[in-house]
């Protein structure tokens, strides 16, 4: 398994084009897939915007963005992105079979070098690995949002992940100017299960009346140091994403992961936080 050149990212949602930003920042050669290719223009436009405000505050040069911005390519065709790539970052929705049929339709496309990996918040990536004929490439890989200014990645080895592929995945994610953990798998990791049990219990808290929104997210921050108060968080992450994190988490460990009742309304009534202008707080238009 040779250095890590070209990456192709699989899914262009808030996550995926964060992680191509951050693979273009280092260095790599990088193609971002989606199906829908106005969907791809429109996060490599957030991506350049993001870059823009690094320049505006001259962590970058204009020359720097140009630069990095020329290593960043688009793609509707999945074959066509990993043909020749080192590593493939899988940034879709979290469903299992989803991801499954993600990396059953990869392996055949890629060299047999290629580390496929996956941004999955909570799911076993021994699981999602299993279906591929050498697991031992695979690995979870799981970026932070917003992905250019949060330094951390989780690293998770399947059960057959090599310690190739893990030396090999920390050596990008140190050229992506990011800081690693080691993660052993388990359902949620580290981070997802304290995240989603602070999120879960302040929508208890609002259920029961305890205070308002604002006042709960207040709290935590000024008395907990939180950089981000709960409903701020789960409206950035997305209220349909952290409820299915929560469902998992429930199903494979336990009652203490029940999704709190007040969220699941919000999700049915569609208030799926700031990409669709409201969640907990109201944002007037899309972000």
């Amino acid at each position: 398994m040779g250095d890590i050149e070209k990456i192709a990212v699989i899914g262009a949602g808030i996550m995926g084009r964060g992680i191509a930003h951050v693979c273009a920042l280092g260095g790599f050669d990088v193609i971002m897939q989606d199906v829908s290719e106005e969907f791809l223009r429109n996060s490599a436009a957030i991506i350049s915007t993001n870059m823009q405000k690094g320049v505006d505050r001259k962590k970058l040069t204009p020359d720097q963005k140009v630069a990095v911005e020329a290593k960043l390519g688009l793609s509707t065709n999945l074959a066509e992105a990993v043909a020749d790539a080192d590593l493939v970052i899988e940034a879709i929705p979290e469903d299992l079979a989803l991801k499954q049929e993600t990396f059953k339709k990869i392996e055949p496309c890629c060299p047999r070098h290629t580390i496929l990996a996956t941004n999955t918040s909570s799911m076993s990536v021994t699981e999602i690995g299993a279906v591929v004929s050498d697991s031992g490439r695979t690995i979870g890989l799981h970026f932070f949002n917003p992905v250019h200014l949060m330094k951390l990645v989780e690293i998770i080895s399947g059960l057959e992940t090599t310690p190739e592929t893990l030396a090999a995945c920390e050596a990008a994610c140190r050229r992506m100017g990011k800081e690693t953990v080691r993660i052993n798998e388990f359902p949620g990791f580290v981070t997802t299960r304290i995240n989603a049990m602070i999120g879960n219990e302040a929508f208890t808290m609002l259920q029961e009346g305890l205070g308002s929104p604002e006042d709960i997210d207040r709290a935590l921050k000024l008395g907990l140091n939180h950089p981000m108060g709960p409903f701020e968080m789960v409206d950035l992450v997305g209220l349909d994403t952290r409820l299915k994190i929560l469902e998992y988490l429930h199903q494979t460990l336990g009652e203490k992961y029940r999704p709190a009742p007040l969220m699941v309304k919000y999700v049915k009534a569609g208030r799926l936080g700031r990409k669709v202008g409201r969640g907990v707080y109201e944002y007037g238009e899309k972000k």
